[in-house]
């Protein structure tokens, strides 16, 4: 009977992983299979002559994964989190100060998170970088194909509704020429 129930998940294993397209990550192929998909979102090209060791460092935020040696690479935003709420930040006072004045944070709950922009600007959060992400252009972002590069470190300005798709706006440090002029539309947590 075992044997059977083997047999099964190792046929469901392969099927989900036939059913998954595989493409180059800035490939067009990539950026038609995207867009035939109706999705909320439209894809295009962000990246030329590039390789693919910089666009990994690009998504070089750690999201718990190991530290690489004499190196950041992008940096881990969860110890400096750490770091801030145990030392603080400096918000004004003497130059060579490293202890911080009426330190805070912010509940991951959307309403807490929508008042703490509105009151006090952006805030910062991080998200898993898809490689179909390399291609956003338009519209609300969802993950469609394409394997996990890494993560990354992002400000989320404000929110909104598009087509009837709740989003965060959000503002990428990858310069303006990438996606719509350098910001993109994760979905709410509503829509996730």
């Amino acid at each position: 009977m075992w044997q059977l129930w083997a047999s099964l998940c190792c046929l469901l294993v392969l099927a989900n992983a036939r059913s998954r397209p595989s493409f180059h990550p800035l490939s067009d192929e990539l950026v038609n299979y995207v867009n035939k998909r109706n999705t909320t979102w439209q894809a295009g090209h962000n990246f030329y002559n590039v390789d693919m060791s910089y666009l990994k460092r690009l998504c070089g935020t750690f999201l718990g994964g190991p530290k690489p040696p004499q190196s950041c690479n992008g940096g881990y935003p969860a110890e400096a989190w750490n770091f801030w709420t145990r030392k603080g930040l400096v918000s004004g006072g003497l130059y060579e100060s490293h202890v911080g004045y009426n330190s805070y944070s912010v509940s991951n709950s959307e309403k807490d998170i929508m008042a703490e922009i509105y009151k006090n600007g952006p805030v910062e959060g991080a998200f898993s970088v898809y490689s179909d992400f390399l291609l956003y252009k338009s519209g609300v972002y969802q993950h469609v194909t394409g394997e996990m590069m890494g993560g990354h470190a992002i400000r989320i300005l404000g929110w909104g509704v598009e087509n009837g798709t709740p989003y965060w706006l959000v503002a990428n440090s990858w310069n303006t020429d990438w996606g719509d002029n350098g910001e993109w539309l994760p979905p709410s947590c509503q829509e996730q």
